[in-house]
Formats: structure tokens, sequence, C-alpha cells
């Protein structure tokens, strides 16, 4: 039996990779890091989140537990979690608003 082995890298070095992944399909991010963890800010509600195994960030809201819903992703495989975060963002990006046409936090799903 063959078990996958994760190996933990530099956070803020997947997280720089994820970020030019996202450049390359028209997405502009920035990379902040500290304390052992890196972030890369995409999108008002879409912050990925890196601790050198793993990438999170949020996908939608359980109203019946009262909780945010993650998505996760391999550190070691950054284009591909650039895929999904660029879908996330696309699906962020059409539901919002056009400038003006509604005050800021009426969105059903909160931030």
């Amino acid at each position: 039996m063959t078990s996958s082995l994760m190996v933990a890298i530099d956070p803020c070095e997947s997280a720089e990779t994820l970020r030019d992944a996202l450049w390359r399909d028209g997405i502009e991010s920035d990379v902040h890091d500290g304390y052992g963890l890196a972030l890369v800010s995409v999108w008002v509600g879409l912050v990925v989140w890196c601790d050198g195994w793993r990438f999170w960030w949020r996908t939608g809201w359980n109203a019946d537990r009262h909780r945010v819903v993650y998505a996760w992703h391999p550190a070691n495989d950054p284009f591909r979690a650039a895929q999904r975060v660029a879908r996330r963002y696309a699906e962020l990006r059409s539901r919002q608003a056009p400038i003006g046409s509604a005050p800021l936090g009426t969105s059903a799903e909160p931030l």
C-alpha cells in the first residue's frame, strides 16, 4: 500500500507561486507573510491562507451550523489551487452589484 506524503514547504514561497499563477489568469493579488503563515489577498471576501502544508479559503456559509465553510488544497500544488481559487474569484465577481446600486453590508451572506 502506498500513501501520499505531504511535505511542508515555505508558506510565503508557495503563496507567491499561487499569486503568480493567478496573475497569469489575469487576477491581481497581494502576498503577506508573518508568524509562519502567508496569505494571498485576492478579492473582497477571498483571502487564501497558506501554512506550508495547505492553502485554504472561504467558500461559503453554513446557516445551520452558523459557521464558515472552507476549501483547501495541498500547498505543493499551487497551480491547481490557483485554478480553484480563480473559480471562486469569478463566482464572487459575478455576484458583485454595480457600484452605487446597493449599500455596503447588504449581502445575504455574512463576510
